[in-house]
């Protein structure tokens, strides 16, 4: 086994997919930090996550925790019509989760020592042998590898690929989660042991149960989790839409709170008059809904020297798939992979790893596109159809 013993790695960024590639790097001897922007623990954002098998993958032997502890198995894809009868069920064997739930396991197994709050990148310099980044706390950092893991509004995608843009799909997620035992009992059995959606004209709705907020896995103590996606006009609709109780545009989200209450109203109005019941039941209940822009970004490169982007970083994509976390994930046991496959020549290892990583988001970017076109512009989403299904590399893998 390659050993990088010696050779320093910074991760900046660290979410899912930042914790996966630092815990990673470390395993090859990597000596290994995290720079994060933001100046507390990012605990309990972006809701829930259907888990996707790379996604589970450190959890297979790496952790000190297990799948089964952090995570709510489904058996059942369920389509509710209009009066919650079952438009369609198949047998769906997949697993669901808090976006923070993964967070604290990962972030348990790395440990606080090399993980450094408040550290948002704002330059970077590199020659043959070193990239030296620089902070806005006037930190400045060297190492020989450095992997960009920092989201949607990735400062690495910034510095290197300048000309990219985040392209407005025509429509955003309304997001929100309830705890069981806060709907009736009619809904929580609509809604059992499934991965359930509502379709309706240039709409849709998907549900799925996810662990409570402290992680409780107990029925009743569990999550109901639920992303909406609703068309907004670009321009001046979506500008309203996205200013902040405070005035403050948000291109991007807006965290449980921030959204207008005049919206959450129209909002909760329109979920009774266009989804099933259970469904609407769950959003109306909401007390604090969030929203997110849903936008198309690629980049056309992921290496540059001895700097790796990788995750929402490179390819933002649509949450149709259910494959954003499990793609940041792919990106980092790939690069894994080629480290330990070049025998410690860190740039030849990162140009063999960028070519699949390249082929691989560009494919998921198309297939969420397409995914989303059928429900929210042509009205082609057809209950049980497996190209709707989940996946990273495939619908249903």
């Amino acid at each position: 086994m390659t050993d990088y013993s010696g050779a320093r790695a910074i991760v900046v960024g660290g979410s899912i997919g930042g914790l996966t590639s630092a815990l990673l790097l470390r395993q090859l001897g990597f000596d290994v930090d995290v720079f994060e922007r933001t100046p507390t623990p990012l605990d309990n954002r972006g809701g829930g996550i259907v888990l996707q098998p790379t996604t589970m993958k450190w959890f297979d032997g790496h952790s000190a925790r297990r799948i089964e502890e952090l995570s709510v198995a489904s058996c059942w894809l369920r389509y509710l019509g209009p009066a919650n009868e079952v438009q369609y069920e198949g047998a769906f064997d997949w697993r669901s989760t808090s976006w923070g739930t993964v967070y604290r396991a990962l972030l348990d197994d790395f440990g606080d020592a090399h993980y450094h709050h408040g550290q948002a990148c704002i330059g970077l310099l590199q020659d043959a042998d070193c990239v030296e980044l620089s902070f806005g706390t006037g930190r400045v950092e060297r190492a020989d590898l450095v992997v960009f893991a920092d989201g949607v509004t990735s400062t690495g995608r910034q510095l290197l690929y300048p000309a990219v843009r985040p392209r407005y799909s025509g429509y955003v997620g309304w997001r929100g989660t309830v705890r069981e035992d806060q709907v009736t009992a009619e809904t929580r059995a609509a809604l059992a042991d499934a991965v359930t959606y509502s379709v309706a004209p240039h709409t849709h709705a998907v549900m799925y149960t996810i662990p409570g907020m402290d992680g409780e896995l107990e029925h009743g103590r569990r999550l109901l989790n639920y992303v909406w996606y609703r068309n907004v006009a670009d321009g001046d609709d979506l500008r309203e839409l996205t200013t902040d109780i405070r005035g403050f545009e948000n291109p991007v989200s807006l965290h449980p709170g921030a959204v207008q209450q005049r919206f959450v109203n129209e909002m909760r109005t329109a979920a009774a008059e266009q989804l099933a019941p259970a469904v609407a039941e769950v959003i109306g209940a909401t007390e604090q809904p969030f929203l997110q822009v849903i936008s198309d970004t690629g980049t056309p490169g992921m290496v540059q020297g001895r700097i790796a982007v990788i995750g929402d970083a490179a390819f933002s994509v649509r949450p149709h798939p259910a494959a954003g976390s499990a793609k940041a994930a792919a990106d980092a046991w790939a690069l894994h992979d080629h480290l330990q496959a070049h025998g410690g020549e860190i740039v030849q290892a990162l140009k063999a790893w960028e070519p699949g990583q390249l082929e691989l988001g560009g494919r998921l970017l198309e297939r969420a596109a397409a995914m989303g076109a059928r429900s929210q512009v042509t009205n082609t989403w057809t209950p049980g159809d497996p190209d709707l299904l989940p996946g990273l590399y495939a619908p249903g893998r």
